[in-house]
């Protein structure tokens, strides 16, 4: 891992890592990831699941 790569990549990353169960279906996406956005004082990150369409989402504020 990279020293350059800001904490919320490492996160973003984290969640890729351990986290691809759909907790609406159980659906557990390997090939998935989390997409992140900011505004403001907030960061977000999402995950969709790709069979029911569910959003799970956790955010940060600073």
């Amino acid at each position: 891992m990279s020293s350059s790569r800001s904490p919320f990549e490492r996160l973003r990353d984290r969640f890729n890592e351990t986290d691809l169960e759909c907790s609406a279906c159980g659906y557990i996406d390997d090939d998935g990831s989390w997409r992140v956005s900011a505004a403001g004082s907030r960061v977000q990150y999402q995950f969709i699941c790709p069979t029911c369409d569910a959003i799970e989402t956790r955010e940060m504020r600073l």
